[in-house]
C-alpha cells in the first residue's frame, strides 16, 4: 500500500484539508525509502509491463505524455508539501498545457503509476492513488462536493481504470479492481471486482478473473455486458414459452382429432 517514505504524500497534501482524512491508505510498519530518481526510474520501467508498444527507455522518456505529467507532478507535489503553493500550481498548469493531463499538485500518487495515452485525464486535489495503478485516457477522478475536505476517490493498489471512466466523490476502489471503459462509479468497490455501466455495477467476482503471474490484470477489454445478458435471457425465455405454447397447441389439435373420430362433439 502507500507509504510515507516511498512517495512522501501523506503528511499535508492540502492547506485546507482536515487532518485524519488524507493519507487513509494503510501503510506498512517499515517503509523502504526511495529517492526521487529511483521513483522516476520505477515509473519508467513499469511502462514495459503494461504497454507492449514500448520499445526502449528513451522512447518512453521522450514520447509518453503520462511519464512527463507524472514527473512534473512529483516535483509539484514536493513544492506543495513545502507550502510553495503558487509554484506548485504553476508547474501543474504547465504540465496540463504540455501533456493534456491535469493532476492537482496535492494529489497523492504511489509507486509505478502509469497513465496510458493520457489525453483528458483529470486527478483532483484530494485523490489518493496506490501502487501499480493504471489509468487510460479520458479518466476523471473527480469530486462531487464543494467542501474543502476529502472529496475525491481513493484507488488502492493494482487498480485499472478503463478509457473514459469517471470515479466521482470520496469513494474507495478496492485493490486489484477493474473499472470498465466509460463507467461512472459513485459508490465504493470491493477488492478485485470488475465494474461496468452507468452507474457502475460490480459484475465479475474475483474467482472468475484471470490474474497473471505479475499480478496486473490488463484484460480490461474483456468486460461483460449485463444489459446484453439480460436481453439474451429474455430471448431464451421467449423461445421456451413459444415451445410450450406449440406443444400445447399440438396436444389440443390431437385431442380435437380424437374427438372427431369418436363422433363426439369437440367443444
Amino acid at each position: 500500500m502507500l507509504t510515507e517514505a516511498e512517495h512522501s504524500v501523506v503528511e499535508d497534501p492540502s492547506p485546507t484539508a482536515p487532518s485524519g482524512e488524507i493519507g487513509s491508505l494503510p501503510k506498512p510498519a517499515q517503509a523502504q525509502k526511495l529517492g526521487f530518481w529511483q521513483q522516476v526510474g520505477e515509473d519508467i520501467d513499469c511502462v514495459f509491463d503494461r504497454d507492449p508498444a514500448a520499445r526502449n527507455r528513451w522512447e518512453v522518456i521522450c514520447t509518453y505524455p503520462g511519464i512527463h505529467a507524472l514527473f512534473l507532478h512529483r516535483i509539484a507535489h514536493r513544492l506543495w508539501k513545502r507550502r510553495w503553493f503558487f509554484l506548485a500550481r504553476l508547474l501543474s498548469f504547465f504540465a496540463r498545457s504540455f501533456t493534456l493531463i491535469e493532476i492537482h499538485p496535492a494529489a497523492q500518487i504511489g509507486r509505478r503509476f502509469f497513465i496510458d495515452h493520457g489525453c483528458g485525464v483529470v486527478i483532483g486535489e484530494t485523490a489518493e492513488i496506490g501502487d501499480d495503478v493504471t489509468l487510460y485516457h479520458g479518466v476523471t477522478l473527480g469530486g462531487t462536493s464543494w467542501d474543502k475536505g476529502k472529496r475525491h476517490p481513493t484507488l488502492e493498489n493494482g487498480v485499472i481504470v478503463g478509457t473514459g471512466a469517471k470515479i466521482l466523490g470520496p469513494v474507495r476502489i478496492g485493490h486489484g479492481s477493474r473499472i470498465g471503459a466509460n463507467a461512472v462509479v459513485i459508490q465504493d468497490v470491493a477488492p478485485e471486482m470488475t465494474v461496468v455501466g452507468i452507474p457502475g455495477r460490480a459484475v465479475i467476482p474475483p474467482h472468475q478473473r484471470h490474474i497473471p503471474a505479475h499480478g496486473i490484470d490488463l484484460d480490461h477489454h474483456l468486460m461483460p455486458d449485463p444489459v446484453g445478458r439480460a436481453i439474451e435471457r429474455l430471448l431464451h425465455r421467449i423461445q421456451d414459452l413459444e415451445a410450450q405454447v406449440a406443444h400445447l397447441n399440438k396436444e389440443r389439435e390431437q385431442a380435437r382429432q380424437e374427438q372427431v373420430k369418436s363422433g363426439s362433439e369437440y367443444p
